[in-house]
């Protein structure tokens, strides 16, 4: 069950989608449930550039890496997790557009209603997310613990088997592509594509 609103709108999308498929069978749909997006492509000409303060934790990263944020703030030091910081499964952008592909291919020959998680299947920490970042840039990472946010849960990653066997998809990129990639494309472009 969703612990967010976020989660509850995919949610409803997924079941409107469900009824569409129900209600004329001609119709082909895949729903990919993905985990956390991050990375850049390798040439570091197309990355990620949020508008205004990014929600998202490595875009948060990277723009402190290239000092345009003070810190991070890392929300809650306090999960039940290997250091207290809360685990999510990240996919490397390159790998999700490859699912995307698959999943494509795959309903192109079938009809009906497809669901398939794109994910590693491994989590990582906040913290852990960090030092990888500081690893590929050789950066300090400044960070400040602070409350947690309502509605986060200690850990959430992604069960791909079935896009593995299905679609014959898994991930190929590491956290440390996943690293390299963005400090690539946050280093060659500091201020974003208007910089």
């Amino acid at each position: 069950m969703p612990t967010n609103p976020y989660g509850y709108t995919k949610l409803a999308v997924e079941q409107m989608m469900m009824q569409l498929v129900k209600s004329d069978s001609s119709w082909s749909v895949a729903a990919l449930r993905y985990f956390n997006p991050v990375g850049a492509h390798e040439s570091g000409l197309i990355g990620e550039d949020p508008q205004g303060v990014p929600n998202n934790l490595l875009p948060y990263i990277a723009q402190v890496g290239v000092g345009r944020r003070d810190k991070l703030s890392v929300y809650g030091g306090d999960y039940d997790t290997h250091d207290g910081t809360g685990v999510r499964d990240y996919i490397h952008v390159v790998d999700l557009a490859k699912g995307h592909l698959r999943a494509l291919d795959y309903i192109a020959e079938k009809t009906g209603y497809f669901v398939w998680n794109l994910g590693t299947g491994n989590g990582f920490s906040v913290l852990d997310m960090v030092k990888a970042f500081e690893k590929a840039s050789s950066k300090t990472i400044p960070y400040q613990i602070v409350g947690r946010r309502d509605g986060d849960i200690a850990a959430c990653y992604a069960d791909s088997k079935k896009a593995e066997n299905e679609l014959g998809w898994k991930t190929q990129k590491t956290i440390d592509d996943m690293m390299v990639d963005t400090w690539r494309w946050q280093r060659q472009n500091p201020e974003g594509y208007s910089g």
